[in-house]
């Protein structure tokens, strides 16, 4: 066979160059998945490349061109003959800043639905005491926030620090350990076909809405936000990760939008981003914890109102930013 080794070269440069710029992305992101598109592309780049090497195979004077075609060659048969028990190793790091994020967005409808109720319940909770001051004995669960706003601020402001003083690790434990659980079992309740889901975050929105409406009304509120924004910045929104989890397990169950598939099927399919979301939660209220033990029940004098807010203000956008934008850019390349 006769060609013309230069105009070859030229015409079939760019082939090579595409199949050696999907090689090096496959091989630098190897959880990468392609889809069917991408995957005929990538056949017909690696087919074409080894015609182009049985061609120029015959040209004895361009070793450096047969060599890099090899090398094409030879990497594109192991992406595509390749088999391996595990494709790729996800570190802690990598699932937290990436997997995690992804997982929520993924499920974003279910959140702002978790949102909507606990708003909701947040806003009974407040009319409520806006018309019965008496409803506070029954949807304030602690008994140091059914006193009256104003004595209990007067008596932390002159005290300096919060009754936890001396035991903030053990306080911290336990804060982890009931809010963990409640987590959970918001995710659990989802078994109900979300009907426990919903009582739960809308009880504790209600809970919410009282305590906020009652610190309001009571002029309390710079003592409330340095009080709350802290740990509830993170606190709050992991609840209503925890209730997104039980929702999609109660959608799953239900069947919403999905195809007639068996529920064993639905349930393997969400399995993985309920371990996901859930473990992400916890993390969340390890953090929440800490910042309450130790930070957020100290207030002024000791520590300035205008510190605690903006902490919690800070703490808020980060998250904000992490959840809606973290893991964006390698999406964007598994997605080109």
């Amino acid at each position: 066979m006769i060609i013309d080794l230069k105009k070859f070269i030229n015409e079939e440069r760019a082939y090579w160059t595409d199949l050696d710029g999907l090689l090096n992305t496959l091989e630098k992101y190897p959880e990468r998945k392609l889809n069917l598109e991408q995957i005929k592309q990538f056949h017909y780049l690696y087919q074409r490349t080894s015609g182009d090497l049985a061609k120029i195979m015959t040209f004895s004077s361009e070793p450096k061109i047969r060599q890099y075609l090899e090398s094409l060659v030879g990497r594109a048969y192991s992406e595509i003959y390749e088999t391996r028990k595990t494709p790729h190793r996800i570190t802690p790091v990598h699932w937290f800043f990436t997997t995690f994020p992804r997982t929520f967005r993924r499920h974003i409808r279910a959140f702002w639905l978790s949102f909507v109720i606990m708003f909701a319940g947040g806003a009974f909770g407040g009319f409520a005491i806006s018309f019965d001051s008496e409803a506070k004995d029954v949807l304030m669960p602690f008994s140091h926030l059914q006193i009256n706003p104003s004595e209990r601020v007067a008596h932390e402001e002159n005290s300096g620090m919060y009754r936890v003083q001396g035991a903030e690790a053990r306080f911290s434990s336990y804060l982890m350990t009931h809010n963990t659980k409640v987590s959970i079992f918001a995710l659990a309740l989802g078994m109900t076909w979300g009907i426990g889901t919903v009582i739960l975050l809308f009880y504790n929105g209600a809970a919410l809405g009282a305590v906020v409406l009652d610190y309001v009304l009571a002029g309390e509120s710079k003592f409330l936000a340095g009080w709350l924004l802290p740990h509830g910045a993170v606190e709050i929104p992991a609840i209503l990760l925890a209730a997104q989890a039980g929702l999609i397990l109660a959608g799953a169950i239900i069947g919403w939008g999905a195809k007639p598939v068996a529920l064993k099927m639905r349930l393997r399919k969400i399995s993985g981003d309920l371990v996901t979301l859930i473990l992400g939660v916890g993390i969340m209220l390890i953090w929440a914890g800490l910042i309450e033990a130790f930070f957020s029940q100290y207030h002024e004098p000791v520590i300035p109102y205008a510190l605690k807010i903006g902490f919690g203000i800070t703490e808020l956008s980060l998250l904000v930013m992490f959840l809606w934008k973290s893991g964006n850019s390698e999406q964007m390349i598994n997605d080109k």
